[in-house]
């Protein structure tokens, strides 16, 4: 029981944040919430951002977007240009199926901004 004691004991101070740092602490407890949040509307406006654009482009048989659309995470990859109340902002490159792989010039640039349910 006595080594019970202790470890618990060891454990509670160095849960403890050390003096001055509670305050980030809380913060990154805060931005980890948000993200929580938002990583499931973030990931619904990727999918919706990239397949309006291949409908838009002529479909994946004419066209594909860039790998940054096909990233997954709560980052939203590169192709995230702007996240704010008014929504998610991508803006990506495309071109021909296989251009990216291919190391050929993209042919379009398409700019895309989604509600921020991730839903229109």
């Amino acid at each position: 029981m006595r080594r019970f004691t202790l470890l618990t004991a060891a454990l509670a101070a160095l849960a403890a944040p050390a003096p001055g740092l509670s305050q980030s602490v809380q913060q990154t407890f805060e931005q980890i919430d948000q993200l929580q949040e938002t990583a499931p509307a973030l990931q619904r406006a990727m999918n919706l951002a990239r397949n309006t654009a291949v409908t838009l482009n002529g479909g994946l048989t004419k066209w594909s977007p860039a790998s940054c659309m096909f990233s997954s995470g709560a980052s939203g990859g590169s192709c995230l240009v702007q996240s704010d109340s008014q929504g998610f902002l991508f803006r990506f490159n495309g071109g021909t199926p296989g251009w990216q792989q291919l190391g050929n010039p993209p042919t379009t640039t398409t700019e895309i901004l989604i509600s921020p349910d991730g839903r229109t």
